[in-house]
């Protein structure tokens, strides 16, 4: 029976970064997840300490857990990791783990998307096409001009956006505005 050591899996991990890598750049380095766990309990032990007094404290850290620190580094230039090493660590444990909270976030709730009339986006499509060779047309202005053109359009999007729980006059607004200036952009792209 072939037992499997730590050392081999994580040589494995190893070889397996790399081949990815090869294939991608690595634009960030992380530290591996034991790692983190490692540097952010002791950041949070030391989260109130004064910056020399926390200093001395990582610098016992280091010595502690020398062996630790020593396999994150090997893996870190594994992956070609050009900085220096122990700043990163230093930097990390210091400025971001020491602030980073302990409670998990609930994800916001999302709004539901209610996307537009196919015929307010066909006159906003045509009224961008017709305007935009306009030496001075904006966005801005051009929404100001389709609004005072298409009163009945607008109208009854309105209506339908009421229809949804859309009540808020101001935000009906920027909705409209927005999609008239996400066609801008998206015609002027094309």
């Amino acid at each position: 029976m072939n037992t499997i050591t730590i050392t081999e899996i994580q040589k494995e991990d190893i070889l397996i970064e790399k081949n990815i890598n090869k294939k991608n750049n690595i634009y960030r380095y992380k530290f591996s997840d034991h790692f983190i766990e490692e540097m952010f309990r002791f950041s949070k032990i030391h989260q109130y300490d004064e910056r020399k007094e926390f200093k001395e404290a990582w610098n016992n850290w280091i010595v502690d857990n020398n062996s630790i620190i020593e396999d994150e580094t090997k893996r870190l230039l594994d992956l070609e990791y050009t900085g220096d090493i122990m700043d990163k660590m230093f930097k990390s444990a210091r400025y971001y783990f020491r602030k980073k909270g302990t409670e998990k976030r609930e994800p916001r709730k999302r709004c539901v998307y209610v996307g537009a009339l196919k015929e307010l986006l066909d006159a906003m499509d045509d009224h961008i096409k017709s305007n935009m060779d306009k030496r001075d047309y904006k966005p801005s202005d051009g929404f100001s001009d389709f609004c005072r053109e298409h009163i009945d359009l607008l109208k009854n999007e309105i209506d339908r956006l009421v229809s949804y729980d859309i009540k808020d006059s101001i935000q009906i607004k920027n909705k409209i505005k927005k999609t008239y200036k996400n066609r801008y952009f998206t015609i002027i792209n094309n």
